[in-house]
């Protein structure tokens, strides 16, 4: 097994940890001020993750700041609607609803970067947001503001995915790490104060831990995507969804029934194949660039550099 595959589950499972321990403390604190306390402590492990080629001084120095801004403030929303989600629905609930995050940003894609989409694609996109009907089951049973806010969650990470996409190869790493961390730490320092309530030192303990997985994950997926090719890294993110069943089965004794159950796994396998799919057009790009290079020739079109259609 590939080193970097390795990496990711551990980034994904310690994820998953940490989110877990979210939901624990329910609403004895805000949700801003366990979002404020998370994010302070998850800056601990990131400052590892800084290339040595760059300095935390020059996070500011944007090319595309408008952008830059915005996936900041995407970030804080969707860090803001999940802990929400997290402390007020089942914990397997929470991540089926956020894994619909794929189809958002194929929407995006297509909608504002203007580009092509395969028919396998969204009928695998569509299987999947009926899996996540069969988990959250609209009609059927009342629905809560956490499955709005995991929802809306999904909308709001898949801005910051999409943004991310375009200003990446501009913009500095550590503007990218540390503009979204400062954007959180502000806004719910901020929004905390009015109902702020002093953690007692065991609360404290574990907002300390939850906040150091989040960013030792963060390093591990950095590390991950390092050793490791995305379409095998991308597939291990649905190792979350057995996790939220364990957790929340054994800490909170949430047991979703049969059909909650085959709902998740429709996600997880829709998700899977989108990601494979993924890997396969991306062989094929470079098979087929190997080949025109062969023979000599230069692409006319970026159509003939991305290869065919899947």
């Amino acid at each position: 097994m590939p080193v970097g595959v390795l990496f990711a589950i551990g980034a994904y499972s310690i994820y998953s940890g940490g989110d877990a321990i979210i939901k624990g403390f329910g609403t004895t604190l805000s949700v801003f001020e366990i979002g404020f306390f998370v994010a302070l402590f998850s800056l601990l492990p990131a400052l590892f993750a800084k290339p040595k080629a760059e300095r935390w001084r020059d996070a500011f120095q944007l090319t595309r700041p408008g952008l830059v801004h915005l996936r900041s403030f995407s970030g804080v929303m969707s860090s803001l609607l999940v802990t929400y989600a997290f402390v007020h629905i089942p914990f397997a609930e929470t991540y089926s609803l956020v894994f619909m995050m794929p189809l958002f940003i194929t929407v995006f894609s297509v909608v504002l970067l203007k580009e092509s989409v395969g028919l396998t694609r969204w009928a695998m996109l569509l299987i999947g947001f009926c899996g996540v009907m069969l988990v959250v089951r609209p009609g059927f049973r009342d629905l809560e503001l956490g499955h709005m806010a995991a929802l809306a969650c999904a909308v709001f990470g898949a801005i910051s995915t999409t943004v991310l996409r375009v200003v990446a190869g501009d913009e500095k790493r550590v503007s990218l790490i540390a503009l979204p961390a400062l954007y959180l730490i502000v806004a719910t320092g901020v929004l905390m104060l009015p109902g702020f309530i002093m953690p007692s030192p065991a609360q404290f303990a574990l907002l300390a831990l939850s906040g150091s997985l989040v960013g030792m994950g963060h390093i591990l997926l950095i590390a991950a995507t390092r050793n490791a090719p995305a379409n095998q890294v991308a597939p291990i993110q649905y190792i979350q969804i057995l996790w939220a069943i364990g957790l929340g089965s054994y800490f909170y004794s949430e047991h979703p029934d049969a059909l909650a159950y085959v709902g998740m796994a429709v996600v997880t396998m829709s998700g899977l194949v989108n990601v494979l799919l993924d890997g396969a057009r991306a062989r094929i790009a470079g098979r087929y660039a190997e080949y025109r290079a062969r023979q000599g020739t230069s692409p006319t079109d970026i159509a003939e550099v991305q290869g065919p259609e899947i």
